[in-house]
């Protein structure tokens, strides 16, 4: 199974940018999809984006879009979560996952993944 490590969270101001970034281990393969969800105090896991492992195609969700940009890193095992605005709503654990294939299916469902990382923290003060 894959393990992942995110980092790049902390604290930031209203308006503010951050990169997230997670590394997978080696044994990921390249094509599978990759996401970042989040998961505020009191509120359940959120699907934020993720990238399509067999066409590169990025899947947003509504709380961040328009806002966020998912990419990879220079090394493909690496994904980067681009935030920009940030808003004290966006106070969260930030969570990459792993699926254990590529495609559409349930990508933007927590159900779609097989391997998290232990989530980074960004807090956003106003």
């Amino acid at each position: 199974q894959a393990q992942l490590y995110e980092s790049g969270g902390g604290s930031a101001q209203t308006g503010d940018s951050l990169t997230l970034s997670c590394t997978a281990s080696s044994r990921t393969p390249s094509n599978n999809n990759m996401a970042w969800f989040r998961e505020a105090p009191g509120k359940g896991r959120e699907f934020v984006a993720a990238l399509n492992g067999l066409n590169e195609i990025a899947w947003y969700g509504d709380s961040l879009q328009g806002r966020v940009a998912i990419s990879r890193g220079s090394a493909r095992n690496t994904l980067l979560l681009q935030m920009n605005n940030l808003q004290p709503e966006d106070t969260a654990v930030y969570y990459c996952a792993a699926a254990d294939y590529g495609g559409s299916y349930d990508i933007d469902r927590i159900g779609g993944y097989t391997a998290w990382g232990m989530g980074t923290q960004v807090t956003v003060s106003s």
